[in-house]
């Protein structure tokens, strides 16, 4: 990995410990002197899911019915890369994301959506330039689990994280993920990504081109169109 590193994104199934490595990551850089910054790409399922706690309901998609919870996650998954895009071409910073694209495909696979949203989701987030580097915290999805129990913030059943294990595995990009075991201690864990990145070149601070905003202002237009189209289909 000798090309300049500009976005980082970490992904894998909920309770990888994807949230907690990318903070870590983003502190070690800065910490190293070099600009960067933990960014989030959610898509909103944890927060839905404690606002149907709320109202007496189980999850989020006992909630919105699981085809408007796919899409809302699409969608706020969709404007939280393009948030975090945006800032890292106006703030000349390495973004280190907390989840990206093939997390919403991986999503919709395991929620059983067919093909058919799956390909207009990458018709969406196709737009979106891929990662300089992907790491995929691979863990044992028992380990996941209780993980997400002493955390104490959410559930997840073993079925559904089997299922997304799975789908992140059959995805075209996983062969291009650097793959960490993630079913050690954060530190070691934390060592690991730290060591497949040690020859990688983060680019020093440079000027902001017209152009470059310009342009990382047309996926957000035309991934909008997508999307409003998908949502007029959905609803």
């Amino acid at each position: 990995m000798s090309s300049p590193v500009r976005t980082i994104a970490l992904v894998g199934i909920d309770g990888s410990g994807k949230t907690t490595q990318a903070r870590l990551l983003a502190e070690s850089l800065a910490a190293a002197g070099r600009p960067a910054r933990y960014r989030q790409n959610a898509g909103g399922r944890a927060w839905f899911g404690r606002l149907a706690v709320r109202f007496g309901r189980r999850d989020a998609e006992d909630l919105l019915g699981r085809r408007l919870m796919l899409l809302t996650e699409s969608l706020l998954r969709w404007l939280a890369i393009a948030r975090t895009l945006l800032r890292r071409a106006v703030r000349r910073e390495v973004a280190v994301m907390d989840r990206f694209a093939v997390c919403q495909y991986a999503s919709l696979r395991a929620h059983g959506a067919g093909p058919a949203a799956e390909r207009r989701a990458r018709l969406a987030y196709r737009f979106f330039p891929r990662p300089d580097v992907t790491f995929f915290l691979a863990v044992d999805p028992a380990v996941a689990q209780q993980r997400i129990v002493r955390r104490g913030t959410d559930h997840e059943s073993m079925e559904y994280l089997t299922a997304a294990d799975r789908a992140y595995r059959s995805m075209p990009e996983f062969s291009n993920f650097v793959v960490i075991d993630a079913n050690r201690s954060p530190e070691e864990i934390r060592s690991a990504i730290g060591a497949a990145l040690t020859q990688a070149a983060v680019p020093a601070q440079r000027r902001v081109r017209v152009r470059t905003l310009v342009l990382a202002g047309v996926p957000v237009v035309a991934g909008a169109a997508v999307l409003g189209w998908q949502l007029a289909e959905s609803l």
